[in-house]
């Protein structure tokens, strides 16, 4: 296995083990963002509520649209901070190395959380669609655990075996999706210009417009925070920075075109579903928009590709998610954030071997206690994601001004591409932590119980936030070497040439 000593901030020489280098293509890693957010699934999930529940109603399109620019804004972020230092742990060593040890230490565990959080709920909506593609629409509780059982370890496996594998799969799941999605769409555009099916509207580009939001700003802010979780996941494609070809520029770039490409497919899909189905269709079915149109757009015998394409999608997310949260407790483990176990590297397939295990056996393991006690804490857990993703896509942007504090008056194109832009991000997103905190913590905020009077979705984030608190005193206490480390700054020459930081091609 090969390793490398470096020095870290304070002197300290840490052992970094090796992935495998220049394993994987641009387009593979845009790949592997654009798959870890499933974008199938996560429309199915969301779009209901985003139309419906938020009272947007038709203007569903101007809130997906508003979200796209944060999270572009973060993603230019990313590509400056992965450009001076391109780390698989992403923002744990960025915010380790601009903000020090306890903030980045925060923000791994930030995304492990996420990571964790969201496993169950994509087991069982694998497992409900897997079974569904093959005619059991109820599926029992025990079936529906079975079958997403088996999609946890099969992804686990395929994590472990190596990246290539891990990019080869994700091609072939993300074109099914891609072109399933792109067919619907057409297709239900089609018939409502030619067809004019029962209860479809022609789209209007007053979808786009928030100002003709009905509800103000408070439908708007309920909208944005459902929003923010469709484009949740392209920072998969930065994770694998290491094993990608040019590791300080492809990654971060191909995070960038992950966020164009989602957005396009959003706004193409949702005008589409709108059209077709109305407003009824997302009222009458917020958990899943899909399905109930399936039958009258392609057809009998058709429909099922419909399901194809969100178990496609869901599968894949199940596959993004072991990926990143593997490569960050690597870095943490490597880094003596935490046991240096986590920092092994599998001789043969140069992959986080002890990470992928230990992240797919977590997993499963969760997904197995909730399911066996209260599928509604499936749904909550998902619901109080919205805490730890602004947590840690908003602190990178705070990282990306403080990591280039030196360099932020040199240019006026420096200000803003470094300071300005991430800047309003990340309060935006700071922002919706703490509308999440003030929207799930009422009582009955989520499907479960609430927990000790509070909405159980809050309940479970701070739950996880106690648990990261004593987690790192522990490893305070028994590993203190990482918690000894300084603060950094970027390196001056990072940025000569860089196109988008001072307008020059390199």
């Amino acid at each position: 296995m090969e390793s490398a000593s470096f020095a870290e901030g304070g002197g300290i020489t840490v052992e970094k083990p090796k992935l495998k280098a220049n394993a994987i293509g641009f387009v593979s890693n845009i790949v592997i963002g654009v798959a870890s957010v499933a974008p199938g699934y996560s429309l199915a999930a969301t779009l209901g509520y985003i139309a419906a529940v938020s009272g947007l109603g038709f203007q569903a399109p101007a809130a997906i649209l508003i979200a796209f620019f944060p999270m572009a804004a973060i993603a230019l972020a990313y590509y400056f901070l992965n450009k001076a230092d391109p780390d698989c742990g992403t923002t744990f060593s960025w915010m380790t190395k601009a903000m020090g040890p306890i903030w980045g230490w925060q923000g791994g565990w930030a995304i492990v959380v996420a990571d964790v959080l969201v496993m169950p709920n994509l087991a069982q909506i694998a497992g409900q669609y897997t079974l569904s593609l093959f005619g059991d629409g109820s599926p029992s509780t025990n079936a529906t655990l079975a079958v997403g059982i088996a999609w946890i370890i099969l992804m686990t496996v395929i994590c472990y075996i190596g990246i290539e594998l891990n990019a080869r799969t994700q091609r072939v799941l993300l074109s099914l999706e891609f072109i399933i999605l792109v067919i619907f769409a057409v297709v239900a555009l089609i018939k409502v210009y030619t067809g004019h099916p029962v209860h479809s509207v022609h789209p209007n580009i007053s979808w786009f417009n928030p100002f003709a939001i009905k509800g103000g700003i408070t439908a708007l802010n309920g909208g944005l925070l459902l929003a923010i979780f469709l484009y949740w996941g392209w920072d998969s494609g930065v994770s694998v920075n290491e094993e990608t070809e040019n590791s300080t520029e492809a990654p971060g770039r191909a995070a960038l075109v992950s966020n164009v490409v989602l957005v396009g497919i959003y706004l193409l899909v949702t005008v589409a579903v709108m059209a077709y189905g109305g407003l009824g269709n997302l009222i009458s079915h917020p958990f899943d928009v899909f399905s109930p149109l399936g039958h009258s757009v392609f057809g009998s015998g058709l429909d099922k590709i419909l399901t194809l394409a969100i178990l496609s999608s869901a599968s894949a997310s199940t596959q993004t998610t072991i990926l990143p949260t593997a490569r960050t407790t690597l870095s943490m483990g490597r880094a003596g954030a935490i046991p240096r176990k986590f920092g092994e590297i599998t001789p043969r397939f140069l992959s986080p071997g002890f990470s992928t295990i230990w992240m797919g056996t977590v997993s499963l393991i969760l997904y197995v206690v909730l399911m066996k006690t209260s599928t509604n804490l499936i749904g909550d857990a998902f619901t109080s994601l919205a805490i730890t993703i602004a947590f840690y896509y908003g602190f990178s942007g705070y990282a990306c001004i403080i990591y280039y504090r030196k360099q932020l008056f040199q240019s006026w194109r420096k200000f803003v591409t470094l300071c300005l832009i991430p800047g309003l991000a990340a309060v935006f997103l700071t922002w919706i932590i703490v509308k999440a905190f003030i929207t799930y913590s009422a009582p009955h905020s989520g499907y479960a119980k609430p927990i000790l009077g509070i909405g159980s979705p809050v309940a479970i984030a701070l739950l996880m936030i106690i648990l990261g608190l004593v987690g790192m005193l522990i490893q305070r206490i028994t590993m203190p070497e990482f918690f000894r480390r300084k603060r950094e700054i970027a390196p001056a020459d990072v940025l000569d040439g860089d196109a988008i930081a001072v307008g020059r091609h390199s």
